[in-house]
């Protein structure tokens, strides 16, 4: 029998299960943050940890005396019925910063979870990486930076599912894990998110900053850098639960397909009077979207960031679909450089995971002047419309209102074939008339003299003759005009049809 091993493995499991100890447990309560078994215990249904002996020993003639575990605990779970693998630091031991096992448990949950083909969800709490500048002493050298194992974590976007918590401080390498994923989701108040926190950018900048101005939620959701801001721990639990119940297991699998007692026929009146007949009039895109896809299932990502810009997960008669439009109220709509980012990686993540796209479509075209030559914005812009050339997923575009110039070019993949329909408010063309109509007419306007404007509203009478959608339909340069209130059944049409189509297997890797 081999009793006293198993007394052995018992009782270092006991010290694992400690953590940092009752003081570092209870100073991580203090700050209102779960200690990290606390955490896994509330995302997962089921947990099978791995490597729970790993850590640091200190024996006494050959008996152990003490044991500190890595802060890093790894391990397989399921979540909702979905096999995953969970990577969560541990802020109790070191405050999440490397020890000597560290990078070897975070490389084997990557490796784990992206050659088993399962999604990777990662509970980030702390730096994640080399420590402080006092193990120089302890080391005896410094050594250049590296970051191990970083090649499967890149791997892992264009193959798995990762989404990544920042439930506590994070910086540094921790915030590169936090990033390098599909889905980031973080905590108003409790977690903050920076390349280095305010005593370091105090003492290489000058810059005196506190731990939200610098990098607290509203900072950081509106930079782009993270996806999801959750009121508590819990409600980031429930949001990493709800966005991988849209995607599959793996680049290898199709997305999968849920219930719906949303009638996939559903006529929806109101949609007739969304859009306002004054064309400089805003109105509520996402209300729209609440409408059109099943309902409850629309999940917005980024929404405080570059917010003329909408990228969402809906369903349409239980099938996911990656969703983009644009929101009028922001720039009447209008693609910024950072919403064109914005669209790139989006549709990035819609080509990996086999989202096919539904574009509702109310795009002026680029956002002008000093500030967006400034930000290169045609460049970012044609990096876009790179991306949606790229896509090969099925691909529905709704002409809701404006599609005008390049950016308006940029509503479908042109090349091949998309389902395309428009409401009866659409308009379009290389400029709108309004901010057009002095530029083509400059000269004539200019020879009337007196009568300039009275010129000018004949002209725009006559234009706005051959504005009518139904014109363009005349021609076959837009397949069909629709009901907006039949909006619905059309796409779940089509989304049953793209479903037949979708091919599993890798694309291209992504970007995080």
């Amino acid at each position: 029998m081999w009793d006293p091993e198993l007394a052995e493995l018992k009782h270092r499991k006991e010290l694992a299960a400690r953590m940092g100890g009752e003081e570092r447990v209870a100073r991580q309560h203090a700050t209102g943050r779960l200690t990290v078994r606390e955490r896994l215990a509330a995302l997962t249904d089921s947990w099978q940890e791995v490597g729970a002996l790993a850590g640091r020993a200190e024996y006494a003639e050959g008996r152990l005396e003490s044991f500190t575990p890595s802060n890093v605990i790894i391990g397989r779970a399921e979540i909702d019925g979905h096999r995953v693998v969970v990577s969560a630091d541990d802020f109790t031991v070191r405050g999440g910063a490397a020890d000597a096992a560290i990078h070897e448990k975070q490389i084997l949950a990557e490796r784990m979870a992206g050659e088993m083909r399962v999604p990777l969800v990662r509970l980030i709490d702390g730096t994640g990486g080399g420590g402080s500048v006092k193990q120089l002493e302890e080391y005896g050298r410094t050594y250049v930076p590296y970051n191990p194992g970083w090649d499967q974590v890149v791997a892992n976007l264009g193959r798995i599912p990762v989404v990544a918590l920042a439930l506590g401080p994070v910086a540094g390498l921790g915030a590169a894990r936090l990033v390098t994923s599909h889905v980031s989701i973080m905590v108003k108040e409790l977690s903050q998110v920076f390349v280095a926190g305010p005593a370091v950018v105090e003492a290489g900048m000058g810059e005196s900053l506190g731990k939200e101005e610098l990098g607290g939620w509203r900072t950081v959701a509106a930079a782009g850098t993270v996806d999801l801001v959750a009121g508590s721990e819990q409600e980031a639990f429930a949001l990493t639960r709800r966005v991988l119940g849209y995607l599959p297991r793996s680049a290898w699998r199709l997305p999968p397909v849920a219930g719906c007692a949303d009638d996939p026929g559903r006529v929806s009146p109101e949609l007739r009077a969304a859009v306002p007949r004054d064309r400089r009039k805003p109105y509520d895109m996402r209300a729209i979207m609440d409408t059109v896809f099943d309902e409850g299932s629309v999940l917005e990502l980024g929404r405080r960031h570059a917010r003329s810009t909408i990228t969402a997960l809906a369903r349409l008669s239980g099938r996911p679909v990656a969703v983009l439009a644009s929101d009028p109220r922001f720039y009447g709509g209008g693609m910024t450089a950072q919403g064109a980012d914005k669209t790139t990686r989006f549709l990035d993540f819609a080509e990996t995971f086999h989202l096919p796209v539904v574009h509702l479509v109310d795009q002026p075209g680029f956002v002008i002047g000093g500030a967006a030559e400034r930000a290169a914005t045609i460049r970012h812009g044609a990096r876009a419309l790179a991306a949606v050339y790229q896509s090969t997923v099925p691909w529905a575009s709704v002409l809701v209102r404006r599609v005008f110039g390049v950016a308006g070019a940029a509503h479908r993949p042109h090349h091949r074939y998309g389902l395309r329909v428009a409401w009866p408010s659409g308009d379009w063309g290389s400029l709108p008339i309004e901010g057009g109509l002095e530029v083509a007419f400059k000269r004539l306007l200019a020879e009337a003299g007196p009568d300039a404007e009275a010129m000018k509203a004949e002209i725009a009478a006559r234009l706005e003759a051959v504005r009518s959608p139904f014109r363009t339909a005349e021609a076959f340069l837009v397949e069909d005009i629709v009901d907006p209130a039949e909006t619905r059944p059309v796409l779940t049409a089509w989304a049953r049809d793209a479903y037949e189509v979708l091919e599993p297997g890798p694309r291209a890797t992504t970007r995080p």
